[in-house]
């Protein structure tokens, strides 16, 4: 019972950071359609930059301040300079356009940053806190309790605020949403750099306990992307619970079967819900007319 206790909370911490990414690509492709591969290189941002920040001397707060809005700058400058000018283009165009992305700001990353391995000082302390028999460590909670706060922030944002509303008009019908007089330019450049602070966020909370590299990001992109459309791509709460299925699947399979397949696991899910369940756990099915 200890053992499964242990992967549970191991697969809950981990799972809490892919929701995070899965989040990410949901806010993106509900507001302007986009699948945003470059989501992952978001966390990379966020988890690099608050590593050599600190290494200048930075506080860690002011370190992970300043490297969550670089990552956001990175965001908006994505929006303005790839996916804007490409706007009406094909959905496989703007995917390729996103993974170009993706490629150049690994590029720029290991020429700023390094291509080793880097980790943060864990906020709390490493001091592992029992429960029930197994240890969860202080830094699993400041990861899944930031996941918490901005699920609830986000649902604030879009449910309760003019601006949030104004991102929900235009995912439901950008011309209606210009013809009402919304900036639908200025929203979609607000998903993008929401998607990034959030990104970067869980980049600084989770690289005490995964480390971070340049390269970091294509393996979270995939994790996250494969949380979304478990979850049903462009649903808030699904993007949630699929990342939490994911880390919980993944870490029991690497705990019972063996680590060798852990990494697997998110492809085998893509696999999956392609053929089985292609509007994913909470995905809404939409009917066309013609």
């Amino acid at each position: 019972m200890s053992e499964f206790l242990q992967l549970a909370f191991s697969g809950l911490t981990v799972g809490a950071i892919y929701a995070l990414i899965a989040l990410g690509f949901t806010l993106i492709y509900n507001a302007s359609d986009v699948i945003n591969f470059a989501q992952g290189d978001f966390v990379m941002i966020g988890g690099m930059g608050t590593v050599f920040l600190m290494a200048a001397g930075l506080a860690l707060p002011v370190a992970a301040l300043i490297a969550v809005v670089a990552g956001v700058l990175v965001g908006l400058l994505l929006h303005r300079l790839a996916i804007e000018p490409a706007r009406g283009a094909s959905p496989v165009t703007l995917i390729m356009i996103t993974i170009g992305a993706s490629i150049f700001i690994k590029g720029v990353s290991q020429i700023i940053f390094d291509k080793q391995f880097h980790s943060l000082p864990a906020f709390s302390g490493d001091t592992p806190i029992p429960v029930g028999g197994a240890t969860i460590l202080p830094q699993s909670l400041w990861v899944m309790g930031t996941a918490l706060a901005l699920v609830v922030a986000l649902y604030l944002f879009l449910e309760h605020t003019l601006v949030g509303k104004a991102v929900l008009a235009t995912a439901a019908n950008r011309l209606a949403a210009k013809l009402v007089g919304i900036n639908v330019a200025l929203v979609l450049a607000l998903a993008f750099g929401l998607s990034a602070a959030m990104g970067a966020l869980a980049g600084v909370v989770a690289t005490p306990i995964t480390l971070t590299r340049y390269d970091i990001g294509t393996l979270f992109t995939l994790k996250g992307f494969a949380a979304a459309m478990l979850g049903g791509m462009g649903n808030p709460l699904g993007a949630v619970v699929g990342g939490l299925l994911i880390g919980l699947i993944e870490t029991f399979a690497a705990g019972y079967l063996s680590s060798t397949y852990k990494d697997a696991v998110a492809f085998l899910m893509i696999l999956v819900v392609l053929l089985f369940m292609p509007r994913g756990l909470f995905g809404s099915r939409t009917v066309e007319r013609v």
